[in-house]
């Protein structure tokens, strides 16, 4: 399930850095923790967006305008999702970079009708190979109309799908149909526009900082449609959890999609 967790921004103008995947990542897992909740602490499938609202570029980052700015959080456990919401609304007021953020609601988005062939656009990058520390390997660039693009995607996918418990090893196994095709007539333009959409991000596990190439491309999915929903609802490739590779699709009217959702909080049981 996905929800569209929306907030109050306090200080119209305030800052956050080009790329501030981690730190979001580093609010939502200190949310996790802060929680008291075993189950949750070292849970990886969920993955969540950019921090959307109106903005002006800047040579210090992006500058938000908008009353309003929203977080996408989606994960297959409904638990998990109201763990991590009801500790968010715990919060009168919290700050991320220089925002000044209140919690004011929350939206479900209603799930689309999965097929095996699906449309997407990015709302964070794509990692398609993980990194090592001070290794060259995660920043390597791979063009995405070369099929290693898509089979990192798909060797990832598929661990993960096994990692998760929730499918039995033989139907992994029968999910061999896999193919990620980027929007050509996209790619082409920026590139003539010499713009870029593979970009070098940071992010940091055990306070150590690892690099990695991400890439922000509408494609179509070719797969099974029980890996088209993992993929919706965990994102796709490596460091997901870390808000990387989540998607959405492509030409759908978010309005429409959501309704107002009313969380069931959930109060830890594992304290100390």
């Amino acid at each position: 399930m996905r929800v569209r967790i929306i907030f109050k921004l306090k200080n119209r103008g305030a800052v956050l850095p080009f790329h501030h995947q981690y730190i979001l990542a580093q609010f939502i897992k200190g949310v996790i923790v802060n929680g008291g909740e075993k189950e949750f602490i070292d849970y990886p499938y969920y993955s969540f967006s950019g921090l959307k609202g109106q903005t002006k570029v800047s040579r210090t980052g992006l500058h938000y305008y908008s009353n309003l700015v929203t977080l996408v959080l989606s994960s297959p456990k409904k638990e998990f999702i109201d763990y991590v919401l009801t500790e968010i609304f715990k919060f009168d007021q919290f700050e991320l970079g220089s925002l000044q953020l209140i919690p004011q609601n929350t939206e479900l988005e209603k799930a689309p009708d999965f097929n095996s062939e699906m449309k997407y656009i990015c709302i964070s990058p794509i990692v398609p190979v993980s990194s090592t520390f001070n290794g060259p390997e995660g920043k390597r660039f791979i063009e995405p109309e070369n099929d290693e693009f898509s089979d990192f995607l798909f060797d990832s996918t598929l661990q993960r799908m096994e990692e998760s418990g929730q499918y039995d090893i033989d139907k992994i196994e029968g999910f061999s149909k896999f193919q990620a095709v980027p929007d050509q007539e996209y790619l082409n333009k920026l590139r003539e526009r010499d713009k870029k959409f593979a970009r070098i991000y940071s992010l940091f596990d055990m306070d150590v900082k690892y690099e990695v190439r991400g890439y922000t491309l509408p494609f179509k999915l070719y797969a099974a449609k029980e890996v088209q929903e993992f993929i919706f609802n965990c994102g796709i490739g490596n460091y997901t959890y870390k808000g990387f590779g989540m998607v959405d699709l492509a030409n759908a009217n978010p309005i429409e999609r959501s309704v107002e959702y009313s969380f069931s909080k959930k109060v830890s049981t594992n304290q100390d």
